[in-house]
């Protein structure tokens, strides 16, 4: 096998027991976060000992604490030893990492796998998340000599050299992004002729985001026996189209959706797009943020509320595709040091940000997917905190909401628009059908000075510092 990049020189392998606790404790942070309850009906939560052959893997579980499976990981560890693909459909938080990178790193550790070739390669959809799953990575195969690389874009020159260098030499398991890899092939120094295993990982996103072809393309250099996991939040026609072209006889793993912490108070404001400012300002002048992420549907409108907030007395940050890696390293480290209180993101901060106590998470813009809500508002109440999750809901925007709802199984409150910011807008029932209520809530926009304020009077459900129940 290739010399592990993660790895720590011989003369100072000793240090592994000094850094030991901070692996354990790593190792901890994946349990709170990869979640362990149980999703699956038929589960029997089955020991990784059970499932698992090498020792050095075994050891590793047990000294991190780690005994039993989750329900993702019971199901996939078996199908991907026994060399089936798979094709399952599970959200961030339920241990799907573990699942594929597990029994890849106990093949690895028994043998017999090609030295200095790239044995595996994971494609992730962003920068950040591949750099968790290779932090995950090296926390799972810190004592075994299984070697990886992280491949991304937005990187200085150093780092890409580091990053050549590793695709030439081979590293066990490659982690990247789809361009940034294409651009690597293109250049002629990177064999993935001997790659066996293929990992998908948030496939659906991969592919909202443009990747299909990039993916299709890094497919044809492989060798047709490659085993291909396929791991997905939804299952949309698009994915199943391409698990149809690249998975051979798969075996279909389906993980029921988990519904947010119950911790986290939820609530909706039915309200103007002029409306969303003037309530967030009083939202932060009444409850000063320490560690707030404000969610919104552009990069244009980041910017823009980023501009308007930091007239108030916050530290407020950006997140967005506009800005390269090192930047948005530094966000994050500004953001967990406590030197900025609020971020405004994309999604692309709504997977893989590793931080455990943010307090509040803000949908300036209603997410299209209800997996996409879910996704975001996870971000709060972690690690047993409380935790508070608002959200901006356009007239227009209404059926969103309630496919929110539908999914949550229950509804989210409504809170009032104050008085002071005027007239909000009255709901009727078309407005929560599919496409309904566009141009309605255009008309009532224009006649909002000469309506009554009957539209706070239909406030439903608990207020918002409720505790809610299922």
């Amino acid at each position: 096998m290739a010399l592990c990049s993660h790895k720590l020189p011989g003369a100072v392998w000793c240090l592994r027991f000094v850094i030991r606790p901070f692996f354990v404790n790593f190792a901890n942070k994946i349990r709170d976060r990869e979640g362990f309850a149980a999703v699956l009906s038929d589960t029997l939560n089955m020991r990784f000992d059970e499932l698992l052959t090498n020792d050095s893997v075994l050891d590793g579980l047990w000294d991190m604490h780690f005994d039993e499976c989750t329900p993702i990981q019971e199901h996939t560890i078996p199908a991907v030893l026994e060399g089936r693909d798979v094709l399952a459909c599970a959200q961030t938080g339920t241990g799907k990492t573990a699942a594929y990178l597990l029994p890849v790193i106990n093949e690895l550790a028994e043998g017999g796998f090609p030295e200095n070739a790239v044995n595996c390669v994971v494609m992730a959809p962003t920068r950040e998340l591949a750099q968790q799953i290779d932090r995950q990575l090296q926390g799972f195969a810190y004592f075994m000599p299984v070697s990886g690389i992280a491949v991304y874009g937005g990187t200085d020159g150093v780092t890409y050299d580091q990053q050549r260098k590793s695709l030439k030499a081979g590293a066990d398991v490659v982690i990247a992004t789809p361009g940034r890899l294409l651009a690597h092939l293109s250049m002629g120094y990177v064999d993935l002729s001997r790659v066996s295993y293929f990992i998908l990982d948030e496939a659906d996103r991969m592919l909202d985001m443009g990747f299909y072809d990039d993916i299709m393309q890094i497919y044809s250099h492989l060798p047709k026996e490659t085993q291909v996991l396929m791991f997905s939040a939804t299952m949309p026609p698009k994915i199943q189209q391409m698990a149809k072209k690249i998975l051979k006889n798969p075996v279909e793993i389906k993980l029921a959706v988990s519904k947010p912490a119950e911790k986290i108070q939820q609530s909706s404001y039915i309200c103007y797009e002029a409306q969303k400012m003037p309530i967030l300002k009083k939202l932060f002048k009444e409850n000063p943020p320490q560690r707030v992420i404000i969610f919104s549907g552009s990069k244009l409108k980041v910017k823009t509320l980023a501009r308007e907030l930091r007239r108030m007395p916050f530290k407020v940050a950006e997140m967005h595709s506009d800005l390269d890696q090192t930047a948005r390293d530094n966000v994050m480290l500004d953001f967990k040091a406590g030197k900025t209180q609020v971020i405004i993101a994309t999604d692309i901060l709504s997977r893989g940000i590793d931080i455990d106590d943010i307090e509040m998470v803000i949908n300036y813009d209603v997410p299209r997917d209800p997996e996409d809500y879910i996704h975001r508002i996870g971000r709060t109440a972690r690690a047993d905190r409380d935790g508070r999750a608002v959200t901006f809901v356009l007239p227009e925007e209404a059926f969103r909401l309630k496919r929110i709802e539908k999914l949550l199984e229950k509804e989210v409150p409504r809170e009032e628009v104050p008085a002071e910011f005027g007239d909000a807008p009255v709901l009727q029932s078309k407005d929560t059908a599919k496409g309904g209520g566009r141009n309605h809530g255009r008309k009532d926009r224009g006649n909002s000075g000469k309506r009554r304020r009957s539209g706070r009077s239909r406030r439903r459900g608990p207020k918002a510092d409720e505790s809610l129940k299922s």
